[in-house]
């Protein structure tokens, strides 16, 4: 296993946290978690990509990275932006994307914004992020701006971490128990009151914009890069996914055995990482 170093940047006046493995000549990818995870989502990935440079961030709000101002919304764009400017620190023109569920989306629309600086993209569990129709955003922008304005929740506090691996193991996307831990690791603060997550309570409040499904697919439409889908046989395939993945020109998929978080358990994970490889292989 080699080494680990914890990088970090600064976006915008804010700190980017950032896992890296591997050779700083080796194939420079970055790595983007799904929602309320963090960069720890590739450790079990991580010892088996051997001469890729894996940089994987804590998303803003997530991990050890900082939160945005408080009166500032996570808009799944603004993400976008974030990866640029740690690429331009890293001195990176080109780059891999590695990403997962909503990372896969950031991956996309990034790719489909600045195709001239994608090299290629591997999304594991996501495509694009979640739209709403012309019709229904007035109703859920009402809805949001209330949301917005209520107090917010008390942090759910626990005695000890092997109480919070328990509790992320059983999730809405249920993880095993080294997944949780290491998740845990990189998600939890200890306070005189308890450990209580570090991620930034207001990720879980609902948007008040999103973009319309035919703005999604123009992003998808305009991405160059080659392009490997990767799902899990128990994980969020469905209709809507298929129809988006037609519209990317270049992309290769597969269908694994495993969840939502499939490539964080060992046995799918060397299959994923040998995938990948054979992906980068073939560029």
């Amino acid at each position: 296993m080699e080494s680990v170093e914890e990088l970090r940047f600064e976006v915008n006046g804010r700190l980017m946290a950032a896992r890296a493995v591997g050779p700083a000549t080796g194939t420079p990818v970055l790595a983007l978690h799904g929602w309320l995870d963090n960069a720890a989502s590739f450790r079990a990935l991580e010892p088996l990509l051997g001469g890729v440079r894996l940089i994987c961030l804590d998303l803003m709000g997530h991990g050890f990275s900082s939160h945005r101002p408080e009166s500032v919304p996570y808009y799944i764009w603004d993400n976008v932006a974030d990866v640029v400017a740690v690429a331009d620190e890293l001195g990176w023109e080109h780059f891999h994307l590695l990403g997962h569920s909503m990372g896969a989306g950031v991956s996309s629309l990034l790719a489909g914004a600045m195709p001239e600086r994608v090299l290629s993209l591997v999304l594991i569990e996501g495509l694009a992020p979640q739209t709403d129709s012309p019709e229904e955003l007035p109703a859920k922008m009402a809805q949001a701006i209330r949301r917005h304005q209520r107090p917010a929740r008390n942090p759910r506090y626990y005695a000890s971490i092997e109480e919070a691996v328990q509790a992320r193991m059983k999730g809405r996307f249920p993880v095993g128990e080294q997944a949780a831990r290491w998740l845990v690791e990189r998600s939890i603060v200890n306070t005189s009151k308890g450990f209580c997550w570090r991620s930034d309570s207001a990720l879980i409040l609902p948007s008040v914009l999103r973009l319309s499904e035919d703005q999604v697919r123009a992003f998808l439409a305009a991405i160059t890069a080659p392009a490997l889908l990767i799902l899990g046989d128990q994980g969020i395939a469905n209709d809507r996914l298929e129809s988006r993945a037609q519209t990317i020109r270049q992309l290769q998929r597969m269908m694994l055995r495993g969840n939502h978080h499939l490539h964080m358990e060992p046995e799918p994970a060397e299959q994923i990482a040998q995938e990948i490889k054979a992906f980068y292989s073939s560029l």
